[in-house]
């Protein structure tokens, strides 16, 4: 299974990670549509992004959520109805919603964002225990 690793001892909160994954997904340079959100903090910044634990699967009235053969959860957006029970389910606050799109997103550990941290802050990593 991979997933996202964050390490906000490392985050420097520039925010490219953010730019490069709203670019990606949205084509727009909007952290609001980032799958990642990197919060500032007196002490170091939180960094929030999917760790694709599959809560918000075992939520979905309408079978949209799924996890695929490298464990990560996506969303068909044809199944989905938005009624963002996966956005209350979600126990890491990662499932995301933006004003002008019905269907949530969240992180599926496509990497982009890793590519452009300048201070490794963020890394794909394969998990051993699922």
């Amino acid at each position: 299974m991979k997933s996202l690793k964050t390490y906000p001892e490392n985050c420097v909160a520039c925010h490219v990670c953010e730019s490069a994954c709203s670019n990606l997904y949205f084509k727009v340079d909007d952290p609001e549509k980032s799958r990642i959100r990197i919060t500032e903090t007196d002490s170091q910044p939180r960094m929030n992004a999917c760790t694709q634990c599959g809560v918000c699967v075992q939520s979905c009235p309408t079978l949209a959520l799924s996890i695929n053969s490298q464990g990560v959860v996506m969303v068909n957006q044809a199944l989905c109805i938005g009624c963002y029970m996966c956005i209350a389910a979600c126990p890491t606050g990662s499932m995301f919603r933006t004003i002008g799109a019905i269907t949530p997103f969240k992180c599926v550990a496509c990497g982009v964002c890793t590519k452009t941290c300048p201070a490794d802050a963020i890394r794909i990593e394969e998990n051993k225990e699922s």
